[in-house]
């Protein structure tokens, strides 16, 4: 009973607590509305009745008589950036860099934000700048990152290499295979400018980078066998076996031409005979199938495709082995192989293109560099109609058939 009657009592003193609580707070409310110039709430009234221009113009008032708005001024230099309005947002930005009654966590924040202005004009000199400014003193992630995008976009590829590494230390993530690239294009400068010692020390710098980097091992046979160093060409080729065998259908031209060279042109086709039964490919059977018919004839070449078709069953496959069918068929069989043809062609193409694993984007030519996301490597080596049959060779192991 008394514990009921201490809580009769208490509670109207709570109420009356309450009530003078809510009292401070509306006062201190009214007082702050007070002090908001009115081109404030004539922007919110702007904003409630969607005219976003006129409401920007009367936030831009009220930043220029209120200079301690400093989250509006964020606001308003980050909305101008998306809308195209870059020119706007460098001022915003530059005006809160430029005073010195703000602190510097803020300061910085507005250094970053005009960095990602200069970044969107195109004024990838001045984000560089003001980036490496931040950095002395803020080495995050975010600022090496964005600083590594400044320096692919300006083909600066050894403060890429600087970049990433100091990349690697602060997001604690592994860019050898970035770095092994950027030497790779420094090794093809210096290349194009025959400065082939300074080319070879590079693509040595990407093998160290990323003992996996097929690219340097592409390139050194490429421009061996341009010396007429075929022999040492062909063992920078075979180098690809320990490395990652499904890229040998981009080197197989290149290991043809060179065993022509040398004379030992059936060595070199068992050879990558042997790598297509091991190793199936597309691009390496186009390779063999085409070497196989010139040199030992349509026959052979049709038992060849006939073979990997029964192995490997894809549409490309397929329109092979319908192309070596037309060559050996009876005239009369012709026109009807000939519509075959046709139809699996048109869809074999469709097929037989590169697919970035990253963001989709598909091509006809393989690239070390996605040309959509900027992504490294992306592209598997193989066609997307290599990449389904794989998975429906998958999918029927999994269902145990």
């Amino acid at each position: 009973m008394e514990f009921e009657i201490w809580w009769l009592l208490a509670l109207p003193l709570f109420f009356g607590m309450g009530w003078v609580a809510a009292r401070i707070d509306i006062k201190s409310l009214l007082s702050e509305s007070r002090a908001m110039p009115t081109s404030y709430f004539r922007g919110l009234n702007f904003l409630l009745n969607e005219q976003p221009d006129k409401a920007i113009e009367s936030f831009l008032q009220v930043a220029k008589e209120n200079p301690q708005t400093v989250e509006l001024q964020f606001a308003l230099g980050s909305l101008f950036r998306r809308r195209g309005e870059v020119d706007r947002a460098i001022r915003m930005h530059q005006d809160l860099v430029n005073r010195e009654d703000l602190p510097a966590e803020e300061r910085r924040a507005a250094s970053y934000e005009l960095a990602q202005d200069y970044f969107k004009a195109g004024l990838l000199d001045h984000a560089e700048q003001v980036l490496a400014k931040i950095a002395e003193t803020d080495p995050s992630p975010e600022v090496h990152r964005h600083l590594l995008d400044i320096y692919i976009q300006e083909k600066d590829w050894a403060k890429a290499i600087d970049a990433a590494r100091k990349l690697e230390a602060s997001a604690k993530r592994n860019y050898q295979k970035e770095i092994a690239n950027y030497y790779c294009e420094l090794a093809i400068t210096e290349h194009v400018h025959a400065r082939g010692g300074a080319a070879e020390a590079h693509l040595t710098r990407a093998l160290e980078a990323n003992r996996k980097c097929v690219r340097a091992n592409l390139l050194r046979g490429e421009w061996l066998a341009a010396e007429g160093k075929h022999e040492a060409a062909i063992d920078a080729w075979k180098a690809i076996e320990q490395q990652d065998p499904a890229y040998f259908g981009l080197a197989a031209e290149g290991m043809v031409d060179s065993y022509k060279a040398l004379g030992r042109l059936g060595e070199g086709l068992a050879l990558l005979r042997g790598l297509q039964h091991r190793y199936p490919g597309l691009d390496l059977l186009n390779v063999v199938y085409q070497v196989t018919a010139e040199h030992e004839g349509d026959e052979a070449a049709w038992r060849l495709v006939r073979d990997e078709v029964r192995r490997n069953p894809t549409l490309v496959g397929l329109d092979h082995l319908i192309d070596a069918e037309l060559v050996r068929a009876p005239a009369e069989r012709r026109q009807d192989l000939q519509l075959m043809k046709n139809l699996v062609h048109s869809h074999a193409q469709a097929l037989a293109v590169y697919l970035c694993g990253n963001c989709g984007f598909k091509a006809r030519q393989f690239f070390w560099q996605c040309p959509a996301c900027g992504g490294w490597e992306t592209f598997p080596p193989r066609r997307t109609a290599e990449l389904e049959a794989a998975g429906r060779h998958l999918a029927r192991m999994q269902l145990g058939q």
